[in-house]
C-alpha cells in the first residue's frame, strides 16, 4: 500500500507544481512603472508622506550631535511649508520603547521663518547618537488640517 501512495503523492505534487508554473504573458518585455511616484528629500533625510500626497515630513538624524531635524514640505518635497506651532511632538519607538520627542521650532533669519511660523523643527537626545533605525508616530496640523498618528520609520 505504501508503494502505491508514494507514486500517487509524487504525481499530485508534480501536477500542482506544473499548474503553479503558468506561463508569464508579460515576460520578455518591459512595462512602464504604474503609479510609481517618488520624491527626493532635499536634505538627504527620510521622507514621510502626510495625507494623500498633500505634504511630506523630512526627518534627518545627525549621529555626531544626536540631533533630529524635521522639515515640513509640500506634496512634491520641493517647497517648505510653514506651520503655526512652536513644537512638533513625535513618539519614537527605539527598541520598541515609547520615547516622546519634542522638536522645537527653528527660526531662520535668511528665509524670514520665525518660531511659530516655520517649517523646521529640531531636538537633541543622546540616544539619537547611537540608534540608527527606529519607528514612531506624530500628529501635525498644516494649514488647518490635522493629520493624526502619521507613522514613520527612520533608517538612516
Amino acid at each position: 500500500m505504501i508503494t502505491l501512495i508514494r507514486p500517487t503523492l509524487a504525481a499530485l505534487i508534480l501536477c500542482t507544481l506544473a499548474a503553479c508554473a503558468k506561463k508569464d504573458d508579460h515576460a520578455g518585455h518591459d512595462h512602464p512603472a504604474e503609479n510609481k511616484h517618488a520624491h527626493t528629500a532635499p536634505h538627504g533625510g527620510t521622507l514621510v508622506e502626510i495625507g494623500e500626497h498633500a505634504y511630506n515630513l523630512e526627518l534627518l538624524r545627525d549621529a555626531t550631535t544626536g540631533k533630529l531635524t524635521a522639515w515640513i514640505l509640500d506634496g512634491h518635497a520641493e517647497n517648505f511649508v510653514r506651520i503655526k506651532t512652536q513644537t512638533l511632538e513625535l513618539v519614537a519607538m527605539p527598541g520598541g520603547k515609547f520615547t516622546p520627542l519634542t522638536l522645537q521650532a527653528v527660526a531662520n533669519p535668511s528665509t524670514g521663518e520665525t518660531v511659530g511660523d516655520t517649517s523646521q523643527f529640531e531636538v537633541q537626545a543622546d540616544w539619537l547618537k547611537t540608534t540608527i533605525n527606529f519607528s514612531g508616530i506624530f500628529t501635525v496640523e498644516i494649514k488647518g488640517t490635522k493629520f493624526e498618528k502619521v507613522e514613520f520609520h527612520l533608517e538612516k
